[in-house]
Parts: structure tokens; sequence; C-alpha cells
């Protein structure tokens, strides 16, 4: 196989190696400052960006994880079955809710989170890249969601990219959620409220109380919060987290903490002797470009053609940067590579229908894009890269850890980031105990998922799987052991009882029942902040025993 290697390499020479990382390039309508990044910064990592308090910009991106998400959910693919072969590992999103923030199920997900369609492409290292996402759907110019007018003429994707999850019903939002409410939320939410272990340069500024308005102010001269602003300081905060201290770094600078001798064999050998890099282009380790490498038949996902409407972008997808992808656990836009051994497995798989007997893998040849060359007219087969084994373990070191910042593994500043509320252990709120079934011996579920906190617009608890069309309460007290739904009402003293409520259940017959109940908190204050609440929801159901089913119970620590 190696004669073929050298054959190919002959053919298609390999880009020049720069010494460094380009300049990361600014839109002259939004500098990085400080104030800006700080700000930024607070956004990215900030739970209460979304609708229901559970999911960050961040979530998705985790450092220590190659900016990758180390938590991927499945989604079913276009089939909409789970367990078959067009699965996807996605991100977990949010709980399905429509227009008015209310839980609503969804047909594949019910009312569990919903999940991405496809792997969290990574944000450290997209500085350069003038299309984000894998279709590149954020382009270079940025329109102000708000005024529809021109932003950014050009250079403004990381501004495009920070804009679509705060709106995205799957990643962050309820369906139908605008830029004003977002806006206003800021308005009123503490920075960081959920966060613990905030880093320094943000505690710093958030230490004397500084509210967001305060730190929009800092960063653009007034309190004014705008989908704009909020764009423009995640992009600043993205574009400082350059990965520029990788041992492939230091070798090529002579600077101490260089590539070993088989990281350095591993890069010689993708070097002089594969058309890896035609793609895969140092220093970036991408070419910012879209193929189709046949992961998938194309039509289960068209990729860039969705962007563009060209034929020939059907199944095309971005390069992503092989820089730091030692740390992931899901690469690729479908999720289910699992490290960097697996994609060199992949690229030896056979064409379909052929699959093989090891790793399973094939290639699906039929709408394969070629790979790039210096000679007009001519690309290579994929198939053509086949890496022979010996090779293997050197080129899979240096691209795990020649390639890899030890600073985005460590989480160090710049990669340096809060513990975020939904990593805290054990888990706030708490669900517990047991609930009653009612009819079809169903028990119904509690949706509770988001942490009680102060000043939240947006709380909400909700049940499914109950009685469609009946009656539910929502008893709320500071009692943790509720009794069985056949004491109820609940013997709660005064002191404990903290409040009953009653919702109709949308939905027909058993099981199919479901509500939201939204509390404004305000019985709340900042005096009672750590302490712990209660609640368990209650359904009349004459089938259940006592004419009561419930839930299990759920405990929140106010915030």
């Amino acid at each position: 196989m190696l004669p073929l290697l050298l054959a190919i390499s002959s053919i298609l020479p390999g880009p020049a190696i720069a010494q460094q990382l380009p300049p990361v390039p600014e839109p002259a309508e939004n500098p990085v400052t400080e104030e800006k990044r700080v700000l930024g910064k607070s956004l990215f990592w900030d739970e209460q960006l979304s609708s229901d308090n559970t999911v960050s910009c961040g979530t998705c991106h985790i450092f220590s994880s190659g900016s990758g998400d180390p938590r991927p959910g499945i989604n079913p693919g276009p089939d909409g079955q789970l367990g078959t072969e067009d699965d996807i590992l996605g991100s977990l999103g949010l709980v399905r809710s429509d227009s008015n923030n209310h839980y609503f199920p969804d047909n594949i997900f019910g009312l569990n989170p919903q999940v991405t369609g496809r792997a969290a492409p990574s944000v450290v290292g997209s500085q350069w890249s003038p299309e984000l996402f894998w279709d590149g759907r954020a382009g270079s110019t940025f329109i102000n969601p708000e005024t529809g007018g021109v932003s950014i003429a050009t250079g403004g994707a990381l501004e495009n990219q920070a804009a679509g999850p705060p709106l995205s019903g799957v990643e962050m939002a309820h369906e139908a959620r605008d830029w004003a409410s977002i806006t206003a939320k800021r308005q009123v939410v503490d920075p960081l409220r959920l966060a613990t272990d905030i880093p320094p340069d943000v505690a710093s500024v958030l230490g004397g109380g500084a509210t967001y308005p305060d730190l929009f102010r800092a960063a653009f001269g007034d309190p004014q919060i705008t989908a704009e602003r909020i764009a423009f300081a995640i992009a600043s905060y993205e574009r400082t987290l350059v990965p520029d201290q990788t041992p492939w770094d230091n070798t090529e600078a002579g600077l101490p903490g260089g590539m070993t001798q088989q990281q350095q064999a591993g890069f010689n050998f993708l070097r002089d002797h594969t058309v890896c890099f035609n793609c895969h282009v140092p220093p970036l380790f991408t070419d910012n470009e879209f193929y189709n490498i046949g992961l998938r038949p194309t039509d289960e996902d068209l990729g860039r053609n969705t962007v563009t409407g060209f034929a020939d972008d059907r199944g095309r997808f971005k390069t992503p940067t092989l820089r730091n992808v030692g740390l992931k656990n899901s690469l690729m836009h479908v999720g289910w590579v699992t490290d960097v051994q697996d994609s060199i497995d992949y690229y030896n798989a056979p064409a379909f229908p052929a699959v093989d007997s090891v790793t399973g893998h094939t290639q699906y040849t039929a709408d394969q894009s070629g790979i790039p060359t210096n000679n007009p007219g001519f690309f290579a087969n994929y198939q053509d890269i086949n890496m022979p084994t010996q090779f293997q373990p050197n080129v899979v070191e240096f691209i795990t850890n020649g390639l890899t910042d030890p600073r985005v593994a460590n989480e160090s500043f710049p990669f340096d980031r809060p513990t975020l509320h939904s990593e805290i252990r054990p888990a706030n709120p708490k669900v517990f105990g047991r609930g009653s079934p009612g009819s079809g011996g169903i028990v119904p579920t509690m949706v509770a998922i988001s942490p009680l906190v102060v000043n939240n617009p947006d709380f909400k608890v909700g049940i499914g799987g109950a009685l469609g069309g009946s009656i539910a309460f929502l008893v709320i007290g500071r009692a943790p052991n509720f009794p069985s739904p056949g004491s109820f009402p609940l013997n709660l003293s005064p002191g404990e009882f903290i409040g009953k409520f009653g919702v109709s259940l949308a939905g027909v017959g058993s099981g199919q029942g479901y509500a939201t109940f939204k509390w404004s908190l305000a019985p709340l204050t900042s005096v009672t902040v750590g302490i712990k609440i209660n609640a368990r929801w209650f359904v009349v159901d004459p089938q259940a025993v006592g004419g009561l089913s419930s839930t299990k119970s759920v405990e929140w620590t106010v915030l």
C-alpha cells in the first residue's frame, strides 16, 4: 500500500507548512476589546441564556472535550427510529416547549430533552473560517437580527454563529422565542447566577454586584442590551480562544514542549506520504471547505446543499480542524466516529455495500466529492488514502497529542471556564421517591428540569404521562416526604405549606395528559436563597387508588 500512497503524494503535492497560526481576523465593525471579551465570556457560559435555564453556549462546547459535547444523545435520524443505521450522536438540548414556553410533547423525544441532528463542531479554532456550522449557514455578512440592517459587511461568521442557538427550538429556546424576550431577561437576571467556580477575570468584574446592563455599558458605552451586542460580545470572546501552544506549534517555533519522536514521525508521514493535508491544511489543519466523504447516503442529510442550493453541494460538510481533536469523543458531523483511530478505520473501509467486519464502517461512494489537488482537473478518491497498519500508531499519536493545546485540555486561561449548574452533583432539582399509577397502570411523570432561582421569569415545572383531559394539582411545600395520595390534601403544617395549584391537562386518554405550571417566584426573596422546596403532582383519576395518581417528588434548593 505504501507505494500507492507515495505515487498519489507525488501527483498531489502537499501544502507548504506555515510556522504559526495567522493573526485572528477582526471585522472593522466589531474590534475585540477586553470589556467585550469579558461580557462575551459571561454570556457564553450563562445557562440563563436559554429559555429554561439549563443550556449555555458552552454546554455543548466544553474545552476539555475539544470544544465538543461530552454528553452526546441519540437522534434517530431521518427514519425517526432509534437503534437503526441512520442514528446520529448529537447534543442534548431542551425539552420541547411551545410559543408560550409550556412543555409540549415532541413526536420523537416526548417530554425528554431533544437531541440535535448533528454533532457539535468545535468553537476553538473557528476564528479563521469565513463560514461556520457544518453546512456553513453562518456566513460572512452579519445582518442585525432585530433591525434587518447590515451590521458587519464581511468577516461576521462568528457573530452569525452566536446568534443562532438562542432562537433554536431544539438547542436553547422555546418555539417562536424572539430577541425581545432574550434581551428583556438579561435586564433582570444576575450574570452567571447558576454557575460556580467563576474564572478570575470574570469574577473580578462581577464581584461588585455588576449587572448585565453594567457589563453592556462597559463594553459598548451604554447599558442597552440588543441582539447585535450579544452576538458581538460572544464573537469577541471566541476570537480570543487561540489554540497555538500545541507540541506541533512549539516544534515549528523552536520552543520547548515540542513534539515527541513518535509525533514527529506521524506528522512526517502525513505530510510526505498522504493527501490528508490537502484538506486538513496546516497550520489551521483545515481548509474550511466542504466535502462529501461518504459517511452516510447523501439523501439523509443534504448538508451544504441546503444553504447554497447547488446540486454539487449535496451531502457536503465542512472540514473540521484536527487541532484538539484528540480530546473529543464524538467526531465528524454524525458524531459516531469515536476517536482518531476510528476515523482512520473509516477511511480504510470498503465501498458500499461492503462493510468492514471489524469496525462496521463503509464508505457511501455514490456522491463522494474528490480530494482537492494542485493539479487542475485531477481529484483523488478517498479510498486511495488507505493507511497501512504499521504507520497508524504514529499518525494517531501526532493527531491525538501533537495537536492538543494543554491549556485547552486543562481548561486554563484563556480556556478557563465556570462550572455549569448542570454539571453539579447532586443534581438540583432532584427528582426522587415513587409515584402512584393511574389509568392504564401508568405513573405520571414529573418534568422538573429548570433550577429554582430568584429573578427568573422562565421558571416552570411540568407533568406528563397523566390522564388526558383531567385536572392535576401541584402541591408545593417545604416537607421533603409528601404523604401518599390517599391522605391528600397533604398534612402539612402552615410553616411547611406554600401552595396548591390546579391545572387542566391537555391530551386525551391514559398516559397522554400533560401540563405546565409557571411560577413567578413572587413569594420568594433573596432571604430565602438556600432553602429547600419540594413539590409533587396529583392527578384526579377515577382508576387510581383513592381517585388520585401522583408523580415522584422533586426538591429544589433555591439559588
